[in-house]
């Protein structure tokens, strides 16, 4: 990633359940006003491993050496003629405000479009999470609506922002 030599973003693999099961649990604390309820064993590598072979999903780690510090998740991906995702992301406490979450997220929904041939992409927000807000606006994300009691997140139905990113107008590979 420019500006950031040790730092690339790559898919993610099995093998990385360890290192990956090791950044979350460094940022549990922060990531908690951020994400829904989780239970103990989302915190080891066999949870992670299970995860990480999810079909349904495409993951990609910010890397710093062996250390992960931040993913971008591609979730709900919707093929035929809706060819859509939900994308998720965040970063280690140690690395926000250097523009990392920006960057990955750019090069993912580059991916999206290039090598998964998705028409939009879909984020949404917690209205008081500016600075997700100020990423996807970076991204060319528009803000299409907000979502009441959208999703439960650290402990009750939280409303949201919800954004999209068109990203090419070309029709749908019918063989895809």
């Amino acid at each position: 990633m420019a500006n950031a030599p040790s730092l690339r973003l790559r898919p993610a693999t099995l093998d990385d359940a360890g290192a990956l099961t090791e950044a979350l649990v460094r940022n549990r604390e922060h990531l908690r006003p951020w994400e829904p309820a989780r239970p103990a064993d989302f915190f080891t590598a066999r949870d992670q491993a299970r995860r990480l072979a999810d079909p349904s999903l495409r993951r990609w780690l910010l890397v710093d050496g062996p250390r992960v510090v931040g993913t971008v998740t591609l979730s709900n991906i919707a093929l035929g003629c809706f060819r859509s995702a939900h994308l998720g992301y965040w970063i280690d406490a140690d690395h926000t405000g250097r523009g990392l979450a920006t960057r990955a997220a750019e090069e993912v929904c580059r991916a999206a479009r290039d090598e998964l041939g998705l028409h939009r992409v879909e984020a949404g927000t917690l209205l008081v999470n500016t600075a997700s807000q100020r990423v996807l606006g970076k991204c060319g994300f528009e803000l299409i609506g907000t979502a009441p009691r959208y999703l439960h997140i650290a402990g009750e139905w939280r409303d949201h922002r919800l954004y999209q990113r068109i990203l090419h107008d070309s029709p749908p590979d019918p063989a895809a």
